[in-house]
């Protein structure tokens, strides 16, 4: 028998539906991210180099997370390119945040691809907690995200740090200019070559973000990699003002480099 709902009843089954949209289900997200992020803060790391007769002896250059072992550390190429010089008197390394100022702990380059500006750093000692990788090669738009890292490390402190938004494109790391002259070598060999292909992000990084692991705040699995120098140099060319645009590399290439070391 068919129900004959009266205006009144319809109109306060719409608004019961907006109040669930609106209050319930964002509460719902945060929620699991709160439940997550004790399992995630662990294992993310501060990448730098040590050297005992300067001041500060840590110098922070980026952002880092355990993966495989523990006793490896993900982070992108461009921050520890050049870490540390030959004959210099100081080592690489990562801070692992904790009471008091950190535990330092020596690392080495394991692996490192420049394709995708990755790396792979290896630890003596105790495993870290070592955070899950997703399958697949791509989320969809529109999924939730969440990272965590050390925005402006150097002068804000070794706190680490999570940002919200979501995946707001999959996009070409580089796209074509409108004349020649505003090519660079970078920019070249991106669009030569086969495409490469990033996360859009719609929340903002920060210097010494790049490295932080992007992760599903649901799950706590890791989706994809801050990285703002190597994306925006040749997407954006906007280092020197920020366009509250992050990019991220899709977590396929990091479980490829994982492959070269085991």
């Amino acid at each position: 028998m068919k129900k004959n709902w009266s205006p009144a009843w319809r109109r306060a089954c719409v608004w019961l539906a907006v109040l669930y949209a609106a209050v319930l289900v964002p509460r719902l997200t945060t929620a699991g991210l709160v439940d997550v992020l004790p399992r995630v803060k662990p294992s993310v790391v501060a990448v730098g180099t040590f050297q005992r007769t300067r001041s500060p002896q840590f110098r922070f250059l980026g952002t880092g997370f355990a993966v495989g072992s523990g006793r490896l550390v993900a982070t992108n190429a461009h921050v520890v390119s050049g870490a540390v010089a030959d004959g210099e008197l100081e080592s690489l390394v990562i801070v692992v945040p904790g009471a008091s100022q950190g535990t330092i702990r020596k690392a080495v380059k394991a692996e490192v691809d420049p394709n995708a500006d990755l790396a792979l750093l290896r630890l003596d000692g105790e495993p870290l907690p070592v955070l899950p990788l997703a399958d697949g090669s791509f989320v969809a738009e529109g999924q939730s995200i969440a990272f965590t890292g050390f925005p402006i490390g150097s002068a804000l402190g070794l706190t680490p740090v999570t940002h919200r938004g979501i995946v707001a494109a999959v996009t070409p790391i580089g796209i074509p200019q409108a004349n020649s002259r505003q090519l660079k070598p970078a920019l070249i060999r991106r669009l030569a070559g086969d495409a490469f292909r990033v996360y859009q992000l719609d929340a903002t990084a920060y210097p010494g973000n790049s490295g932080s692991p992007v992760f599903d705040p649901e799950s706590g699995e890791v989706l994809g990699i801050i990285n703002m120098v190597f994306v925006k140099g040749t997407k954006e060319n906007a280092l020197s003002a920020p366009s509250g645009i992050t990019y991220a590399i899709p977590v396929s290439h990091l479980r490829a480099l994982l492959m070269e070391v085991r």
